[in-house]
């Protein structure tokens, strides 16, 4: 438990950090409400009311949600594979071959699809 102790103790203390800091804003920050401060505000652009199902979203959202998602997981792979390359050898290459391989197949996929198109 002692080799814990320290992680534990980060832990309090970033979450005594992060409660502390939610309550003295919500004590001693501005309180000036008003219509136009409590609307909805996005990117400068009026909101327009949904439909009630939730409306429709355009392909391009999951291309580019599909997109983030193929380089997030190709990035947290490749990090230990370079920490550890000497020790894995050959077959770590021919592994990190295929697998760079599979996401290059997603990515040609996005691409053919207009994903890196940004209009």
């Amino acid at each position: 438990m002692n080799a814990y102790a320290p992680i534990l103790v980060l832990g309090a203390l970033g979450a005594g950090f992060a409660i502390f800091s939610v309550v003295m804003a919500t004590l001693i920050g501005p309180k000036r409400y008003n219509r136009a401060r409590l609307d909805a505000y996005e990117c400068g652009v009026e909101p327009t009311p949904t439909p009630a199902g939730g409306g429709r979203f355009p392909i391009k959202y999951y291309l580019t949600a599909m997109l983030f998602i193929v380089f997030d997981i190709e990035i947290v792979f490749l990090y230990p594979w370079a920490v550890t390359f000497d020790a894995l050898g050959v077959f770590g290459l021919v592994e990190m071959l295929l697998f760079v391989l599979t996401v290059f197949v997603a990515y040609a996929y996005v691409w053919r699809r207009g994903g890196l198109e940004w209009d």
